[in-house]
């Protein structure tokens, strides 16, 4: 009988009141005991998602800085225009951002064939009908007669 009172009497003083002192109602619970913690677990466990969220968004912005560094070593190397973009990403990520290791290695390798062609063996090479072995082998005959012709010669 009471909570017939209570129902209809309340619905009509809300009313009256304009809803401001609004009570929860017993079904109703805090987040926390929602989730069956007390008030300074839920909060202990509301900062700790913050943490890794924070974790989270660093790692993103740190990987968002390498590829952007890649992009901008391909950009220096082929010559194209800079990315303002990645300019930002980079400087963003706060942290010195080097290339990834197997990047580096390819780079490597890349940058000793290019010095390879670049050398006087390598623009050999490029010329046509050129046998490089032929050319290793009359030099190396030739430096064997100049050090036997040494070897005869008294004056030596």
């Amino acid at each position: 009988m009471a909570f017939m009172v209570k129902h209809m009497i309340g619905g009509q003083l809300k009313d009256l009141t304009g809803g401001l002192a609004e009570e929860k109602p017993e079904g109703e619970k805090s987040e926390a005991a929602a989730q069956g913690m007390t008030q300074e677990e839920f909060e202990e466990y509301q900062q700790q998602l913050a943490e890794e969220k924070m974790e989270r968004d660093a790692s993103f912005a740190q990987k968002k800085a390498e590829r952007a560094t890649v992009r901008s070593h391909f950009r220096e190397k082929y010559r194209l225009p800079k990315s303002e973009l990645d300019d930002t990403q980079i400087q963003a990520a706060g942290k010195d951002v080097e290339l990834p290791t197997e990047l580096a290695k390819m780079i490597a390798e890349d940058n000793e064939e290019e010095e390879h062609k670049q050398s006087v063996l390598g623009q050999l090479s490029n010329i046509q009908n050129v046998d490089m072995d032929q050319l290793k082998d009359k030099a190396q005959a030739t430096l064997e007669d100049l050090k036997q012709s040494a070897e005869k010669c008294e004056v030596m």
